[in-house]
């Protein structure tokens, strides 16, 4: 299987020429900012480069990005609207894919105020902004998390997510309902989408994955939160950035079918939709702890513990929407996706294997 046949084949349409991408040192926007620049876009990236996790992480991606024709950057911080709106103006954006974001659950139980700045004042920004700007498409990144205490799966767009079981996926569901509420006042075309644990490349090392590799080379144990039980839709960079590429061309309108009477969650009588993106293939941490192993050819050391405050058991895309509109199903197998993250991490961080 090539990993490239998602971006070779990734264009359904013509993509706007001028797109804004907040989050762009990030994982997710650094992929799609590289995809959109071998695409032709001109993409002014937007990052305030915090130290949530390794900032040298987030520079080397930049210095990546700046090496590509047509890309430019600004260090801002989405909460402070006249440095969006400045952005907006500067750039003349035609479409706009809002990735910046506090991440992480666990994070989010000691430092919640992080998550009202960044995810809600700064989404309100971004609509502000937009708000004000002619665009064709705003894109936002939502979270599988905000299907909290649901427990009916695979996870269904159309299916309430109104019970989150932590602050951040609060957050998350907030952007869902902001966002609505811009696309009924404003007739801003707006899409939100529910990533599903995301992995690859160049990702987060506060990430689940990322840790465990890390664990697993050094010989180091590390904890592992109910191990049995607990399932995830891991799903691979590649496939995301894809998704989000033919999705940009392809603004919500509104639906004829809402029924007021009966509303269905995922649609709207504004321009607005939500979109699953996962892989639709839930895998339990100890298999995809065995496959890591396996990879990187060293036994893991366990700690077993209890699910944490904020988890949920499992995660499961039901993502026939994003098939039906996008043309396009995630798909990579995790051996596929997990061997190229492994190379990657022996790459970047100088692992030779040498005793």
């Amino acid at each position: 299987m090539s990993l490239n046949r998602n971006r070779e084949n990734s264009l359904a349409a013509p993509l706007p020429q001028r797109i804004i991408v907040t989050g762009a040192a990030g994982f997710i926007g650094y992929h799609l900012c590289r995809a959109l620049l071998q695409n032709g876009a001109q993409i002014l990236g937007l990052d305030n480069l915090n130290d949530y996790y390794a900032v040298s992480l987030k520079t080397a991606r930049l210095q990546n990005l700046k090496q590509l024709n047509g890309f430019a950057f600004q260090q801002i911080d989405i909460a402070d609207y006249d440095a969006v709106a400045a952005a907006f103006r500067s750039h003349q954006a035609e479409a706009v894919v809002h990735l910046a974001a506090q991440a992480g659950v666990r994070y989010s139980l000691d430092n919640p105020r992080a998550y009202v700045s960044s995810n809600m004042d700064g989404f309100l920004s971004i609509l502000e902004a937009a708000r004000h700007h002619r665009l064709t498409h705003l894109i936002y990144g939502s979270s599988s998390s905000v299907y909290g205490l649901n427990a009916y799966v695979p996870f269904s767009e159309h299916h309430g997510a109104d019970h989150p079981v932590s602050l951040y996926a609060a957050s998350k569901r907030a952007n869902e309902l902001m966002a609505h509420a811009y696309a009924h006042l404003y007739a801003i075309p707006l899409s939100g989408l529910r990533f599903f644990t995301v992995y690859g490349p160049w990702g987060r090392p506060d990430m689940a994955y990322f840790r465990f590799t890390k664990a697993i080379f050094e010989g180091a144990p590390f904890d592992v939160y109910d191990e049995a039980v607990m399932r995830r839709d891991f799903t691979y960079i590649d496939d995301i950035v894809a998704a989000i590429v033919r999705l940009i061309p392809k603004p919500p309108g509104p639906d004829p079918s809402f029924d007021p009477a009966r509303p269905d969650p995922a649609i709207s009588s504004s321009p607005y939709r939500i979109f699953n993106i996962g892989n639709s293939n839930p895998v339990r941490l100890g298999d995809f702890i065995a496959i890591l192993e396996n990879l990187i050819g060293k036994k893991a050391v366990k700690r077993a513990l209890p699910r944490q405050p904020g988890d949920v058991e499992a995660t499961f895309a039901d993502v026939a929407d994003l098939a039906r509109v996008a043309d396009f199903c995630p798909a990579t197998p995790l051996e596929v996706g997990l061997a190229q993250f492994v190379a990657w991490y022996r790459d970047y961080y100088k692992i030779t294997d040498a005793p």
